[in-house]
């Protein structure tokens, strides 16, 4: 028997045993705490047709796309992102309805594929459990969904955890302020990201940007920490868009469920996804012992658009393997 069939490909795993138990048993905890949230379980498909998850829709790059062919010739691709799937089955199916009472609340558990993880030695396969709020879009909603996530992780058994607040608009604003392209300010986003300071003050001068907006923007990659940060922001605004992305963190923070829970969260305006359809508010959680956000998520107001169905959303994304990871080290 040829050896090769005895083994996975690159980037996937078998999971047995003790292992798996311990897996099952940190998992359910956390879908125990959406359901009792009054959340209700959602399945969508391992595959979706290509457009779901296209550049237009703001995911991830198709190189990074599992993709296969149909025997129609249609091209396919394996989930790389839960919330498009979500959003087009909420589209056709429930806003679709007159008689869908909103906000809907959904919740999931499957893999996701994404063929750059082995490159970073991580896996191409990852377990991932969330949930989407839809047809809510104020602040109450996101604090709503800030307030879950840290419930989950403390569910799941972490104590050590910070849940990074940001806002895709106060960057957004700046943006605009400058005057960049969509393609400049995706390179922006990166080095900003990064803390490459001085390559993005190389790209801002190229760019011939005003140096007080130069400044606005390099001062970005600093606004992190608690709540005196937000104050910090404010001045840094210099537009009434990125002003009103920072008011609204301040109510959001606000309405999050009490101390215990306010305990977890902090502050990083410099927080950028490689998401694209994020429009407000932005985080990531982070622990000992993972080198990579162990959570992510935001507000996506016009992701539905795409779909047909124009209404407000947000939610949230937990990569069950990296909370394993960090429990087990525990």
């Amino acid at each position: 028997m040829n050896n090769e069939i005895l083994h996975t490909p690159d980037g996937v795993r078998d999971i047995y045993g003790e292992e798996l138990k311990f897996r099952r048993g940190v998992e359910n905890k956390i879908l125990k705490a959406m359901e009792n949230s009054g959340y209700e379980e959602i399945m969508t498909p391992s595959f979706e047709y290509f457009d779901v998850f296209s550049r237009d829709i703001g995911t991830m790059p198709s190189r990074e796309f599992y993709k296969m062919v149909d025997r129609n010739g249609d091209t396919l691709v394996f989930r790389p992102d839960f919330t498009p799937s979500v959003a087009r089955c909420a589209a056709r199916y429930f806003l679709n309805n007159k008689d869908t009472e909103l906000p809907l609340r959904f919740y999931y558990c499957g893999n996701t594929f994404n063929t750059t993880r082995p490159l970073m030695g991580k896996p191409s396969e990852v377990t991932q459990t969330g949930v989407e709020l839809i047809g809510a879009g104020d602040a109450a909603s996101d604090a709503e969904i800030v307030s879950l996530l840290v419930r989950c992780l403390m569910d799941a058994g972490l104590e050590k955890f910070t849940v990074s607040l940001g806002n895709a608009s106060y960057f957004k604003g700046l943006c605009n302020e400058a005057g960049l392209s969509e393609e400049d300010e995706l390179s922006l986003r990166d080095l900003i990201s990064g803390r490459n300071w001085f390559a993005a003050e190389d790209l801002l001068s190229d760019l011939k940007v005003p140096k007080v907006v130069q400044k606005q923007l390099l001062n970005v990659i600093d606004l992190s920490g608690n709540t005196e940060i937000l104050g910090k922001a404010s001045e840094n605004a210099g537009n009434s868009f990125s002003a009103e992305a920072v008011n609204r963190l301040k109510e959001t923070y606000e309405l999050i469920d009490g101390d215990e829970l306010r305990h977890f969260v902090s502050f990083d305006l410099g927080l950028l996804s490689r998401y694209n359809y994020y429009t407000g508010i932005i985080f990531r959680a982070y622990t000992y012992g993972v080198g990579d956000a162990i959570a992510m998520g935001g507000r996506y107001d016009r992701l539905l658009g795409k779909f047909g169905k124009d209404c407000p959303a947000t939610g949230f994304a937990i990569v069950l393997d990296d909370v394993i990871a960090a429990l087990r080290k525990r």
